[in-house]
């Protein structure tokens, strides 16, 4: 399923993003990246994502002000935070704010895999869902 998984990982640690970004790729994801807020934005009204990988601490524009914007462009993508232990409320408060799920950085990226597939499938009911009830 991961083949057809359009990822896009939000962070502005650029070295750290690179790299999930390749070992995503090797387990088959297809990945964009972005290093701020903006960007990600752009980014999001460009072009249809499955799932966003965000970090909550970014300097400017912050992770869930990013969420806020990128929900409001695409409600249905899915959103998983990625934050440092001293963020965990920052977290709790961006699920709140419509994020799919967080992960404590250093990131296991095959737990962070799984939780992929797990919010692309849940976007993939929701449109099947959907669509079913326009009949």
């Amino acid at each position: 399923m991961t083949h057809e998984l359009n990822i896009l990982l939000v962070d502005d640690e650029a070295e750290f993003i690179q790299r999930l970004a390749e070992r995503l790729s090797l387990r088959g994801f297809k990945t964009q990246v972005a290093y701020e807020g903006p960007g990600a934005i752009e980014l999001v009204r460009r072009g249809a994502f499955h799932a966003v990988v965000l970090d909550v601490m970014m300097p400017g524009m912050d992770g869930l002000q990013t969420l806020n914007a990128v929900k409001k462009i695409d409600s249905d993508v899915e959103v998983i935070l990625l934050t440092g232990h001293t963020s965990l409320e920052a977290a709790l408060e961006g699920i709140q704010a419509g994020a799919f799920d967080y992960l404590v950085k250093p990131v296991d990226v095959d737990e962070l895999a799984f939780r992929l597939q797990d919010a692309c499938e849940k976007r993939r009911l929701q449109i099947k869902q959907a669509t079913n009830s326009d009949r």
